[in-house]
């Protein structure tokens, strides 16, 4: 079944359970949501919003009070956009011009100067907003690789489930590895998650010179039971199977405290996280929410395909990943 369109799902009123960023399917996500709903409106950029979704999502996350906004692109043309859709854009339009690039980059000035604490893509390409997050220059860069961290809320799992990096990194090396699975965990420590359990994903469960992925799962454990990771439990190398069941370790022989329930699956690379985040989408009725990490401040990073739940769900992280204390209004 196709899921609701942003019209479909955030219509009405406000006392509209759909409206309040709530999903039925998604009971875990939505009390995250109402959770961050709780605090104050994250000061936010959306940049290039020139498409109705990406508008309208951001517009959205205003309403619900998750986001205070201001939108950087071509000022005439995001007004129109909104005209002729009868959007009310809650909050100041920056002219930057046609190219999405300059949108960007004033964006990114912006918030390495503290007026804005998160930046959310709207038509731009990834490359083009990200791009300008790691610009030498723009000031949010950092030293260590972003990444991108997944939250699910899978039906047939019994908690949020993290996923990393399946959006950013094509072929991350053991160092990239090793700042996706510190900046997954910090994640899930500012949603609640203590003592997060991490399973690294490979093909197989067993170490094995031919596939890399092993080794560098062994090294990951390896750096967690020296404490890299805080108070992270890293195991692995899992295969997915006795990674989320605790029945298929058991019949591998597997002796382990993760199997079965861990909190954050790191996966190996671009490819197998990409088809894997997907399949739990499309096949097994999952939602999500997703930030990249890693920089100066939060990137909220949606596609066109996403929800309009998973967009709201997205603002919700970002909000919780900032800390309450550093935010404050941008009007």
């Amino acid at each position: 079944m196709d899921k609701p369109s942003i019209g479909e799902s955030l219509a009405g009123p406000l006392d509209v359970p759909e409206a309040a960023g709530v999903a039925a399917h998604a009971p875990r996500l939505s009390a995250m949501v109402r959770r961050a709903r709780s605090l104050r409106p994250l000061p936010t950029a959306v940049v290039y919003p020139c498409e109705a979704v990406a508008l309208q999502a951001a517009v959205d996350a205003v309403r619900l009070g998750l986001a205070e906004a201001r939108f950087y692109g071509p000022a005439e043309r995001i007004r129109a956009l909104a005209t002729a859709n009868r959007i009310e854009v809650p909050g100041a339009v920056i002219d930057c011009g046609d190219a999405p690039v300059a949108a960007a980059e004033r964006a990114v000035t912006d918030a390495a100067s503290g007026l804005v604490q998160a930046l959310m893509k709207g038509s731009l390409h990834s490359d083009e907003l990200l791009g300008a997050v790691l610009a030498r220059d723009g000031g949010l860069r950092q030293s260590g690789r972003i990444t991108h961290t997944f939250v699910f809320d899978v039906p047939r799992y019994q908690k949020l489930l993290g996923v990393t990096d399946a959006v950013v990194n094509i072929a991350p090396d053991l160092k990239t590895k090793s700042d996706a699975l510190r900046n997954g965990c910090e994640l899930l420590r500012r949603i609640g998650v203590t003592a997060p359990k991490v399973a690294v994903l490979a093909a197989i469960e067993t170490v094995n010179p031919s596939i890399p992925a092993t080794l560098d799962a062994a090294e990951l454990v390896r750096l967690g039971q020296a404490g890299h990771f805080g108070d992270a439990l890293v195991e692995g190398p899992f295969g997915l199977d006795n990674a989320i069941s605790e029945q298929a370790a058991r019949a591998k022989g597997l002796q382990s405290t993760v199997a079965g329930q861990p909190d954050l699956l790191l996966v190996p690379d671009l490819n197998a996280g990409n088809i894997f985040y997907k399949s739990l989408i499309y096949l097994a009725g999952g939602e999500c929410a997703g930030i990249v990490q890693g920089a100066k401040v939060p990137v909220i990073l949606t596609s066109r395909a996403d929800s309009a739940f998973s967009r709201i769900a997205s603002c919700a992280l970002a909000r919780l990943f900032v800390p309450d204390q550093i935010t404050g209004s941008i009007c």
